[in-house]
């Protein structure tokens, strides 16, 4: 098969074995890998595959069944599918375990449903999972219009919830607008915390989708409503910062930080189980849906890295073997 691992600072396209499916494992014929944060990582040195992972970057997909390996009920042959994967979404074919295997529901393109999984285990096991974000409560994206932040923009939207979200200049404002954020606050001119209180009346924000980290610590306690909580899911300035703990104990704030690469398999499919009772449905209907930048071929992988790595897309750039 076709697949692109890293070499040298850069993907490159290499042939490689077909992957079989082992015992409780679903081989899918790819139709699209989506294109993460976390692969430009690998690809720099920054971020190996977890032991026993694959080296081929790449990790969420969609596609079809093409076999079932012992044990595996609930797919046939030919079933329309999307994945989380720890790896190997980089290729034309890709072995998965069945319980992170998710049916890619009537009337979403089977190409697009490839920038759902990763955003959607990752969004729903944060906000959803360990933030409790419920109806009727303000949450505060940055990236809004990044694969993570476009998808939390739509399932916080659907859920009921208000959203402020951040983005960087007028196109991507407008974009995050058109997802539906009931406000929006370009970053690179105005002020989000500012602009935050005075949109709740000075209360603040219920819960903090953050992939800034230290730089935003300080401001994220002092835009938090109290009882609010902060969840990281990447520390794009840095890995350590200040905490004022009197301001976190006056808030009664809570911060959760987690990765979702190298989690143990039923975690990963407790997460996917999770997603498919509460946020499928609102993929089915409509509500939330993928939000893809561009599609591009597999030997482009060098050039999708490139457009992310400039933070220019709005939603996901996939690849197609």
């Amino acid at each position: 098969m076709q697949a692109i691992t890293a070499h040298d600072g850069a993907p490159r396209l290499d042939e490689l074995p077909d992957p079989v499916a082992g015992p409780g494992e679903v081989l899918v014929e790819v139709a699209a890998a989506g294109v993460n944060n976390a692969d430009l990582q690998q690809v720099a040195g920054n971020y190996p595959p977890p032991p026993g992972a694959s080296d081929v970057l790449g990790l969420e997909v969609s596609g079809t069944v093409r076999a079932l390996g012992d044990g595996v009920t609930g797919f046939a042959r030919g079933d329309r599918v999307c994945a989380l994967l720890s790896g190997g979404g980089y290729a034309s074919l890709v072995a998965v375990p069945a319980a992170q295997v998710l049916p890619v529901p009537d009337g979403v393109d089977l190409v697009e449903a490839a920038a759902l999984p990763e955003a959607a285990c990752t969004v729903w096991s944060n906000l959803g999972m360990i933030a409790g974000l419920r109806a009727g409560q303000t949450l505060l994206v940055h990236g809004g219009t990044g694969g993570m932040g476009s998808h939390a923009v739509l399932l916080a939207k659907a859920m009921g919830v208000r959203v402020i979200a951040t983005s960087g200049g007028e196109r991507k404002v407008r974009a995050s607008q058109e997802l539906g954020a009931d406000l929006v606050v370009d970053h690179r001119t105005e002020d989000f915390v500012e602009r935050a209180l005075a949109f709740t009346d000075g209360r603040g924000v219920d819960v903090v989708l953050d992939v800034v980290g230290a730089d935003y610590l300080a401001k994220h306690l002092a835009v938090l409503a109290p009882n609010g909580h902060i969840a990281v899911i990447a520390a794009g300035s840095g890995r350590t910062g200040e905490l004022d703990f009197g301001a976190m104990m006056r808030k009664r704030a809570t911060i959760s930080a987690t990765t979702l690469r190298a989690r143990p398999l039923d975690e990963k499919a407790a997460i996917v189980a999770a997603v498919r009772e509460h946020v499928w449905p609102l993929v089915a209907d409509g509500s939330v849906r993928p939000v893809v930048d561009s599609v591009l071929p597999l030997a482009d992988a060098a050039e999708a890295h490139r457009r992310v790595r400039d933070g220019e897309v709005v939603g996901k750039v996939l690849l197609r073997p």
